[in-house]
């Protein structure tokens, strides 16, 4: 099995949308220590050209027209081409260097497997994975070159398109934008359906005066020396799970008994994995864990987003308990601490987080350490990403470092492939402590989890 880099492309803007070196300057949550890290993930495609495709060499090769059509998406999207570098202050937040010359390095490469014997790399476990997208050698590289990709064709003809974004740049949200965007000029279209927005500062910037007046001190940590992605980790194993629908229904209506309260999916299997994972973890009683998830902000500020925005639109939220009281009181308690917490992404919330970077950033702020990272990919509208082949089969993160944890847990959908239709429920791949891998498992075996196996052991730390 080897996956082999044929040639490296430098895409540019089709058209030079400026003529001067300048600075782009990036919002606080865009410099927030949780996001200063690359996201990688892959998106894979069945070789099913559609009829909207209007490129005409014969047979469609992927590259020429995802090239083609990056080149285009680059004169509204320039910035993604940019540097990023660190202010000469004390603070030493990040902006963006933007110049005429700057491209996007895209890597043309073949797999000597096809898609299906792969099972659509819709299986975290999949050692190939790993090779389908760029990965930063350093941090240094992460900021020079802060989106890279990587197009992948397999011997199906199908491809993959593999992708390492710095996350400072955008949010998914903000990347799927830019893929759609992408997408649309490959099928054809002469300008994107919707136009980027950059004001980053003006939008998401402090206030006059700074001013914390929502909890967001209580579960944060001022620490220059600790950064939570070059610390070191325990020996961590990363397991993937099949939950079934009808398990997940039956666990959420014994919560309802238990508490009269209706939870979603996220909130009871959340909470449920949150207590196992920290109980296989024998963290000790008295120290504080965070369950941690990002939330969307766009419609939650007094003055929405606009529409097109793609920086970092997304604040962390925490719920934090001590390890005995989460092991000791019942699942439902922490799944009503979690539904809870949704109700402070509010306007106030969001300025207060960003006025405590504003006032603390010097300082060194992160949640601190046992922070649990938790998020939902079933939702995030990834299928609408279709460059004329169909959409994805399958989207699949890569990432390990995110929401300031080291552990994060994903809850990822199956792909539909050749109109089978959805599967019965959905894969939650989730990061455990090596020696706690047995409770764990059978702990998921209770609720209904069929374990699918390991993917891979994570004894050391990556930036």
């Amino acid at each position: 099995m080897e996956v082999k880099i044929i040639n490296t492309a430098h895409i540019s803007p089709s058209r030079l949308p400026f003529d001067q070196d300048h600075i782009l300057p990036l919002s606080h949550l865009d410099n927030d220590p949780n996001v200063q890290v690359n996201f990688r993930y892959v998106r894979a495609y069945t070789n099913t050209p559609t009829t909207n495709i209007t490129v005409t060499t014969t047979p469609q090769d992927p590259f020429h027209v995802i090239s083609k059509a990056l080149s285009n998406a680059l004169v509204h999207y320039y910035p993604f081409a940019g540097a990023l570098r660190r202010r000469g202050s004390t603070d030493a937040r990040l902006q963006l260097l933007c110049a005429p010359n700057q491209s996007i390095p895209l890597l043309r490469a073949t797999a000597d497997r096809s898609l299906a014997s792969v099972n659509h790399l819709e299986d975290p476990r999949e050692p190939m994975l790993e090779q389908l997208a760029p990965e930063p050698d350093s941090e240094a590289d992460s900021l020079s070159q802060p989106f890279v990709l990587q197009l992948t064709i397999f011997t199906c003809g199908g491809f993959c398109l593999g992708a390492s974004i710095h996350h400072s740049l955008c949010d998914g949200l903000g990347s799927t934008q830019f893929f759609n965007a992408v997408a649309e000029f490959a099928r054809g279209a002469s300008r994107p359906s919707v136009e980027p927005v950059w004001d980053r500062l003006s939008l998401l910037g402090p206030r006059e005066p700074a001013r914390v007046e929502a909890p967001v001190r209580e579960v944060l940590v001022l620490d220059r020396e600790f950064r939570p992605y070059l610390s070191p980790s325990r020996g961590v194993v990363r397991e993937c799970f099949h939950v079934r629908d009808e398990s997940v229904e039956r666990f959420k209506r014994v919560l309802y008994e238990q508490s009269g309260q209706r939870f979603t999916t996220f909130e009871a299997l959340g909470a449920f994995i949150w207590r196992n994972r920290v109980k296989a973890s024998k963290v000790p009683e008295t120290e504080k864990v965070k369950f941690a998830y990002s939330t969307n902000i766009r419609n939650q500020l007094n003055t929405p987003l606009p529409q097109g925005y793609y920086g970092n639109g997304c604040v962390p939220i925490y719920v934090q308990l001590t390890a005995n009281q989460l092991l000791a009181q019942p699942v439902w308690k922490t799944a009503e601490a979690i539904k809870r917490s949704k109700r402070d992404a509010t306007d106030e919330y969001v300025r207060s987080y960003i006025d405590f970077q504003e006032l603390h950033y010097a300082e060194g702020i992160s949640a601190g350490k046992e922070v649990s990272g938790f998020t939902d990919w079933r939702h995030l509208g990834h299928s609408t990403v279709d460059f004329g082949w169909g959409g994805p089969v399958a989207v699949m993160p890569l990432s390990r470092n995110l929401l300031g944890s080291q552990e994060v847990c994903f809850f990822l959908p199956y792909s539909c492939v050749g109109g089978e239709g959805k599967r019965d429920g959905f894969q939650v791949l989730v990061s455990v402590a090596e020696d706690g891998l047995s409770d764990f498992r059978s702990e998921m075996e209770k609720l209904g989890g069929e374990y699918v196996g390991d993917v891979g052991i994570n004894h050391t730390s990556t930036t």
